[in-house]
């Protein structure tokens, strides 16, 4: 019985001291007891890491719950045949095969000079004439001997028809004429040396002797330069690798970095000798110049055409990824569900060439085969993927 009352006694205490007020943390703060802080401290603890436990049981069972946690998003392309066109970029210079420089056929002094630089001319026109030294009065006196030497010959030749006079008389007039005629003939031929003609149509591009000045024909005595600035072309060489696909009539694009101008033509012709300095071969593309801005010696870059396919297969380069034996794969998806969840398999393919961001499939890719952009490189061959292509 005074056991009872004991135990009685004990719970009475225990139980006035669980309704004892818990003092707070600023209280605890507050009596610099270090043993009561850090008994403080050690109750937060346990109850920080019961809750991290408690969290992470709940996650292993959610994650156990949602099937789509460690499945891979992905994008898809469905594949599409295409056209292709690649291009070889090369660099070039305008040229003119009318660009020449015009010498006197005839020495003597400049007499006038008809025109100045950037004047337009035409074939045959007169741009200069040098003072003939007197040939002229020359042709003068000889058109009179010939036309004397002409009647002499006419007579005799009347005479002669009707079987009067010699043969011996007949035949020195008619030498005589033809020997007159050919010299008149041969002075005309000089005189029209005396003036300078424009050998084409084009510009007057430079004007290098003054009237007055002593001209002859040969080195350095040039007088103008003509240029025709409407038959231009580019030349550059091409790397003889590009022999069998580089030919005439393929299509060129060119840019003219300086005038900020781009125009399309077509390769006029294909040289048949490579160089074997450099290994290359020269060829020549055709250039409008509509409105006269293009000069000889200008750069242009050149985009030739190598290469078109007609339906091509085409795929991001970044996809792309290559295995220990060297051989290219990419992911296409299999067995695709309503719900957007697929197989992910890995397909060995062979590429051809590149254009920008993109590069030919040439082997084991066809249309309308579904391939995973992004995403590609985090899956596994065999995995279940999603599909979330956006709409």
């Amino acid at each position: 019985m005074k056991n009872i009352y004991v135990l009685l006694l004990t719970g009475l205490i225990l139980n006035s001291c669980g309704n004892k007020k818990e003092a707070s943390l600023d209280e605890i703060l507050a009596t610099n007891d270090v043993t009561l802080i850090n008994s403080k401290k050690q109750e937060i603890d346990a109850k920080l890491q019961a809750f991290s436990d408690d969290l992470k049981k709940l996650n292993d069972k959610l994650d156990g719950l949602n099937k789509d946690k460690n499945m891979p998003l992905i994008t898809t392309l469905n594949i599409k045949n295409e056209v292709f066109t690649h291009f070889i970029e090369l660099q070039g210079n305008v040229q003119t095969k009318q660009n020449i420089l015009v010498y006197p056929e005839m020495p003597g002094i400049l007499q006038s000079v008809f025109v100045k630089e950037g004047d337009k001319v035409t074939k045959g026109q007169i741009l200069a004439s040098i003072d003939d030294g007197g040939m002229s009065q020359q042709l003068a006196q000889l058109e009179a001997n010939a036309q004397l030497a002409k009647t002499t010959y006419e007579r005799q030749k009347r005479l002669w028809d009707q079987k009067i006079g010699s043969e011996i008389q007949f035949l020195q007039t008619k030498t005589a004429f033809e020997t007159q005629a050919s010299a008149v003939n041969q002075l005309k031929r000089q005189l029209t040396k005396s003036n300078i003609r424009a050998p084409f149509s084009g510009i007057i591009d430079a004007v290098f002797k003054e009237r007055g000045t002593v001209v002859a024909p040969g080195q350095g005595a040039e007088i103008f330069r003509i240029v025709n600035l409407s038959n231009m072309y580019i030349e550059t060489e091409v790397p003889e690798t590009y022999i069998s696909n580089i030919t005439v009539g393929k299509f060129v694009e060119v840019n003219f970095p300086v005038l900020g101008e781009t125009l399309n033509s077509k390769i006029k012709q294909v040289g048949n000798y490579i160089n074997p300095s450099n290994r290359s071969f020269k060829i020549e593309i055709d250039v409008p110049n509509l409105n006269g801005n293009i000069k000889p010696n200008l750069t242009a870059k050149l985009k030739l055409n190598d290469y078109t396919n007609e339906n091509a297969i085409l795929i991001p380069q970044s996809i792309i990824s290559e295995n220990a034996k060297g051989e290219q794969f990419i992911y296409i998806i299999k067995d695709k569900k309503e719900n957007n969840e697929a197989i992910a398999e890995r397909l060995i393919i062979e590429t051809g060439r590149t254009q920008g961001d993109f590069i030919e499939v040439t082997k084991n890719l066809t249309a309308d085969t579904e391939i995973i952009i992004e995403g590609a490189r985090s899956v596994n061959n065999g995995q279940t993927v999603k599909v979330i292509n956006k709409q």
